[in-house]
């Protein structure tokens, strides 16, 4: 079992910058492939940023390309997703979710609670 928190949202203005953090536990961190979601009022979850176990190999969203970085610290059992340059339409519920292989997917085992990010115009 694994159990992830999300930490980092709040309200921010457009053009600004926010830093989420996700920090896990009770399975080994460094052996899974780690993701960010987020869902907006009224939409769909969806696919922002993944990570492989050893943080080598990142994948994007297209809508956050260049804007957005995901990284982790494994000694630390924590990822990051640095949020710059932020549009209104990022706005959402942003969550965190663990995969059970180190390798990247779309299939994820695992998810926190979420963290609200507002972004306002």
């Amino acid at each position: 079992q694994v159990q992830l928190v999300e930490s980092g949202g709040g309200l921010v203005q457009a053009g600004g910058s926010l830093r989420l953090s996700c920090t896990a536990s009770g399975r080994t961190f460094s052996a899974s492939a780690m993701g960010w979601f987020r869902q907006a009022p009224g939409k769909e979850r969806e696919f922002t940023a993944g990570i492989s176990s050893s943080g080598g190999t990142t994948d994007y969203a297209d809508s956050v390309k260049g804007r957005f970085t995901i990284s982790r610290d494994n000694a630390k059992n924590t990822m990051y997703l640095q949020m710059n340059s932020l549009k209104s339409e990022d706005t959402a519920v942003y969550y965190c979710a663990a995969r059970t292989v180190h390798y990247l997917g779309r299939d994820y085992a695992y998810w926190g609670q979420g963290t609200q990010v507002t972004v306002s115009s």
